[in-house]
């Protein structure tokens, strides 16, 4: 099969499946969230985002063998001319007729090859404060990006079905990059499209034109980004009404994201620290409060807060399956939210780190030796092992059904083939920091579920 034929029939798969304590130490001062930060404390700031053109410039596995490519990347025998094999069975998806939208890769979800990217925040305890655009299928770095005018505590990062990335800053404040330089648009008075080429080659801000946009914002903490899944246009070939969900404090913030403006605020009650945040499929928002060790949902279209305590796992990362129920994950530990009964399922011990599912059947967590831990969604059974090189913080799975695995502030990530078990290695990060929906695969596989009794 074709490399076009493959990106037509994940660009097909796109469009289906778009119809259908209050600080935790173990994270470290960076991310502790009790800090003043460069933008001041309090409240979110209302309702305008900064426009680019207007902004003031303030391993691998047991039995194979590795050679060290371009762009720090460790690639494993076997892997280096052909993509990896692509799942074309996500979530379950039927066979669909072609559609016009399939032809030249329009397709969005990252579903063509060339919009397959992570998108990882390199930040941790480091000044940098930028996102690394890498390409999942050749594992060379594409783009680097600041991700605040000056300051940036870059972490969660969270993928919309179009390929862009909104990617919050702890300290305050969230940006929105495109992944196609044909949507970039002309923002500071330069002849052409000025945008990074990779990991050496960071642009100041203002000059920067596949930044879409930025949103100041006035937080102690501004951990969670999620985007909605938005509804799918022949017309244009990609994706319209996306809109972003994140938190500001106890603000939870429905963000346009066309524009950067915020459309709602909805209010956390109580001791809030919000750690992190998923939508499922119907576009309602959960987020994992360690403050007040609860789970909440957002109600997309009434906007309705319900809450309910979290499980014998404290949780630290959050992601929602293909049945759209939510799980919270940490330290090789994963608790599953029932929600025909709001109770949870629980497997292994609490500690920190994301998760997320294949899209299928299985969830995927690190423990903290390395070991990547798949777990059956519905029995709980550990049904898979693959060994990293060392422990990893985030979880992300890619269009071609690869785990991703990024390395807790160190320079790597790690990418985890679940049917051999091969591991291929990125290496030019800068003290990484990220556990969200890093590709936007999550987001094309959440299911949408009922609301749970209260």
């Amino acid at each position: 099969m074709t490399t076009h034929e493959i990106s037509s029939m994940l660009a097909v798969l796109a469009i289906a499946a778009a119809c259908g304590s209050s600080t935790n130490p173990a994270d470290g001062s960076a991310d502790a969230g009790s800090g003043s930060s460069a933008d001041g404390t309090g409240g979110s700031t209302g309702g305008s985002a900064t426009n680019p053109s207007t902004t003031a410039g303030d391993a691998t596995a047991d039995g194979t063998t590795s050679t060290t490519m371009p762009g720090s990347a460790t690639m494993t025998s076997g892997n280096d001319s052909e993509p990896p094999p692509v799942g074309f069975d996500v979530a379950g998806i039927p066979d669909v007729t072609a559609s016009p939208c399939s032809e030249g890769g329009k397709g969005g979800g990252g579903g063509a090859v060339e919009l397959s990217y992570i998108w990882i925040a390199n930040s941790y305890q480091q000044p940098e404060g930028t996102v690394s655009k890498i390409d999942t299928v050749t594992m060379l770095e594409e783009g680097r990006y600041q991700a605040k005018p000056a300051n940036g505590d870059p972490s969660r990062t969270s993928v919309n079905l179009d390929g862009d990335v909104a990617v919050a800053n702890r300290n305050g404040g969230v940006a929105k990059f495109y992944a196609r330089e044909e949507s970039c648009n002309e923002s500071n008075g330069q002849p052409g499209i000025q945008t990074s080429s990779g990991s050496n080659d960071v642009l100041p801000w203002g000059e920067e034109e596949c930044l879409a946009w930025y949103l100041p914002l006035v937080c102690n903490s501004n951990r969670p980004a999620a985007w909605t899944r938005g509804e799918f246009s022949e017309a244009s070939c990609s994706y319209e009404n996306e809109k972003l969900w994140t938190v500001c404090d106890s603000d939870v913030l429905l963000i346009n994201g066309d524009t950067g403006e915020i459309e709602e605020t909805i209010v956390v009650p109580g001791n809030a620290f919000v750690y992190g945040g998923a939508a499922d499929a119907d576009g309602n928002f959960w987020g994992l409060n360690t403050g007040a060790s609860s789970i909440f949902r957002v109600e997309f279209d009434g906007l309705e807060l319900l809450s309910w305590p979290l499980g014998p796992l404290s949780g630290y990362g959050i992601t929602v399956d293909p049945e759209g129920r939510p799980w919270t994950c940490g330290g090789g530990g994963a608790s599953r939210f029932n929600l025909e009964d709001a109770t949870w399922s629980t497997v292994g011990s609490s500690g920190i780190g994301g998760c997320m599912t294949d899209g299928v059947s299985t969830l995927w967590h690190s423990n903290p030796s390395g070991l990547l831990n798949g777990y059956d969604i519905e029995s709980l059974e550990l049904v898979n092992t693959i060994q990293l090189p060392e422990y990893v913080h985030g979880i992300s799975v890619d269009f071609q059904g690869n785990v991703w695995g990024v390395g807790f502030t160190t320079n790597n990530a790690h990418r985890a083939d679940p049917e051999s078990g091969q591991v291929d290695t990125y290496s030019g990060l800068t003290s990484a920091y990220t556990y969200s929906d890093m590709t936007g695969f999550a987001l094309q596989t959440a299911g949408g579920g009922g609301t749970p009794p209260n």
